[in-house]
């Protein structure tokens, strides 16, 4: 049985048919980005940043034991995001379900005014706008985590990832035409919604100070002077101050260290400590003897 610090992270995949890259596969920006394991380090900031949303957080508060267990929600997050991504088809499309499995049985209605939203407003997590979201803030904090921590990624970087985060959304309720069609309108999206949906109500607060108060289950068991101000630095500063998240001087100067170490770490960790053991048995898998493929992966961007 795992340590309880360990509780985060989710079981390897099964090796899976050889030679089916499934989603993505070999060459992909989404393998390339989503081998490493630091980008756990965004995992607070994105609950965060789903939490923010108000139908969001009535789901949650509603329909999870998120005070008895804060990080539930991200070890399945994690759990489905790493089988879909570095599955193979049937495994890809196995996680997806099951997520859809869960996500039918939350619905319900505001029980009070938050943001834009008034009171008895229905929610419900299968909402392609919801979805969409969800979606957004993995992507945000994916492409941040890995621009501040591991290389930085211009616009080219960004654009490949955000296209081919397409194939993702579709396996989570996310419609074609709820999606934006470029990097650039996804992120004057992601602004609109900052700027007219996300507000911090009682319910998105609560779930935060569970989620806030547990940083030995981060990678590399970051103590919490450490990994508060690396999520503080993640979000846009109306939400930091939303959420009680110090961004003084100090907080600032501990997040920039961090990061120069993290930076210095990771260029000589060994590949079984620097990348997830899915993305490794997706490696394996792709050089075993090729199968008859399901969905074709997208051209090689990357090495």
């Amino acid at each position: 049985m795992r340590p309880p610090a360990l509780r985060l992270l989710p079981d390897p995949l099964p090796p899976g048919v050889p030679g089916d890259p499934g989603l993505f596969g070999p060459g992909s920006s989404y393998w390339h980005i989503g081998r490493e394991r630091i980008l756990l380090l965004g995992g607070q900031a994105a609950l965060l940043l789903q939490l923010a949303h108000p139908l969001v957080a009535a789901g949650v508060a509603a329909h999870s034991r998120f005070q008895a267990d804060p990080l539930k929600r991200l070890r399945a997050t994690l759990a489905a995001t790493l089988t879909v991504t570095f599955g193979d088809a049937a495994q890809a499309r196995a996680a997806a379900a099951r997520v859809a499995a869960v996500h039918r049985r939350v619905r319900g209605r505001l029980v009070r005014p938050t943001g834009p939203f008034p009171a008895g407003t229905p929610y419900r997590a299968s909402d392609p706008a919801t979805a969409l979201w969800v979606h957004a803030t993995l992507v945000v904090t994916a492409l941040e985590v890995f621009d501040r921590f591991v290389a930085p990624l211009n616009q080219g970087d960004r654009e490949a990832y955000y296209q081919e985060s397409k194939r993702f959304a579709a396996m989570f309720a996310v419609t074609p035409a709820m999606l934006p069609a470029t990097y650039a309108d996804f992120c004057a999206y992601v602004g609109d919604v900052h700027a007219r949906v996300l507000a911090v109500g009682p319910e998105a607060r609560a779930a935060a100070g569970a989620v806030l108060a547990t940083p030995r289950q981060l990678p590399l068991r970051l103590p919490a002077a450490l990994a508060a101000p690396l999520t503080a630095g993640l979000l846009p500063a109306p939400l930091r101050e939303a959420f009680g998240l110090d961004w003084g001087l100090r907080a600032q100067a501990h997040a920039s260290l961090t990061g120069q170490l993290l930076r210095a770490m990771l260029p000589v960790l060994p590949p079984v400590a620097r990348y997830w053991p899915h993305y490794l048995v997706a490696a394996r898998r792709m050089a075993a003897r090729p199968a008859a493929l399901v969905l074709a992966p997208p051209p090689p961007r990357w090495p």
